[in-house]
């Protein structure tokens, strides 16, 4: 966010004027002494011989095309950290939506909960980096700051045809916003395949002052040879050409020479600030194709602009006598930003989108 200077845990000796709460399906409204009240949910069979306040709720079905609220949480405050887990076949089937200052046509995030937590393939990933870490078996975390001035509103909506049990967690805090802190934002955009000699678009329509995050990319190749040739390119304020323009594909999320380690092949890795934490091979069967995960947080180097941004990547690998070669691989990719403005870039979202079995 602008005037981001690094880690928030770095300043938690400061002593501020806030109250914590904490939503989850045993406290769905956070109040203050709710905790740990429930009479009714998942747990209360198992809980019969010890009554209230022994885990009566701790999660909640969504069923086949339900949307279910998560919080709804009056402001000013700031969500500081939210934790969800479902089962694995979930990932790509509920959809996470945030709407700040009740924009609700306008979600700054609406995506597949399993992409907004570098999960894009539905398969577990282990992830530890600064603001997303998912440990095992998915248990999915963010630590992106998330303020809201008037009211935030989380919810999940199942597209698929069964029901889903979701555990879930939303810890806040109750205080005043500072005016320069912006909105969080997360958008997902898929090409499958990427159209022959075009780009993918990783971010459009990003509009007013703001600094851009974090991308998260999956990519499955869909043809044989070195396929991370592609530049990331930042487009400032309506430039014609962008200003930023990176080196390849595998450097831009930190590797070097097609994350290719001499005698080993792809090599996975993880850091605070970006890795190749998700390598899924052929299996000779049904997995056809090699498919990627990595990202890369801007929170030490954040992009910032004045009006308005587009971000995007080449798809693009080698060829005979040394010659570039467009491809068509299916990316799918979350760019992550904070905005001056709640309202969200406008997704289009359905289930077919979402495929990624390989499998009959």
């Amino acid at each position: 966010m602008p005037g981001f200077t690094g880690p928030a845990h770095l300043d938690i000796a400061r002593l501020t004027a806030s109250e914590s709460r904490a939503i989850t399906a045993e406290n769905a409204t956070g109040a203050r002494g709710a905790g740990a009240r429930a009479t009714e949910g998942a747990g209360a069979k198992a809980a019969r011989d010890l009554g209230v306040g022994w885990k009566v709720s701790p999660s909640l079905v969504i069923g086949a095309g339900q949307r279910v609220e998560l919080a709804a949480i009056e402001g000013p405050g700031v969500i500081r950290h939210l934790w969800l887990t479902m089962r694995v076949e979930a990932w790509r089937t509920l959809v996470l939506r945030m709407t700040w200052e009740g924009d609700e046509g306008h979600p700054a995030v609406a995506l597949p909960v399993g992409d907004f937590f570098c999960q894009g393939w539905a398969e577990y990933a282990p992830l530890m980096s600064e603001p997303i870490v998912v440990a095992p078996y998915g248990g999915m975390n963010c630590y992106f700051p998330m303020p809201f001035r008037t009211s935030a509103r989380l919810s999940l909506e199942n597209l698929g045809a069964v029901d889903h049990v979701v555990y879930y967690q939303v810890d806040y805090a109750l205080c005043e916003v500072p005016p320069d802190m912006g909105y969080f934002h997360a958008h997902w955009q898929r090409s499958n395949p990427v159209p022959a000699s075009q780009v993918h678009t990783i971010l459009e329509g990003a509009a007013g002052r703001g600094s851009y995050v974090g991308t998260y990319m999956a990519i499955g190749v869909n043809g044989p040879g070195w396929w991370g040739e592609g530049e990331v390119k930042f487009y400032l304020d309506g430039e014609a050409d962008p200003t930023i323009c990176g080196t390849g594909t595998e450097d831009y999320f930190g590797g070097a020479w097609d994350f290719d380690v001499p005698g080993q092949g792809y090599s996975t890795y993880m850091s605070s600030f970006l890795g190749l934490h998700q390598l899924i091979k052929p299996d000779g069967l049904y997995r056809a194709q090699t498919r990627f995960g990595m990202y890369r947080w801007h929170l030490l180097d954040p992009v910032s602009f004045e009006s308005e941004l587009r971000v995007t990547i080449q798809d693009l690998g080698w060829r005979s006598d040394g010659r570039y070669l467009t491809r068509s691989d299916d990316i799918a990719t979350v760019g992550f930003w904070y905005a001056e403005g709640p309202s969200g870039v406008p997704a289009q979202l359905a289930l077919d989108d979402f495929e990624v079995s390989s499998r009959p």
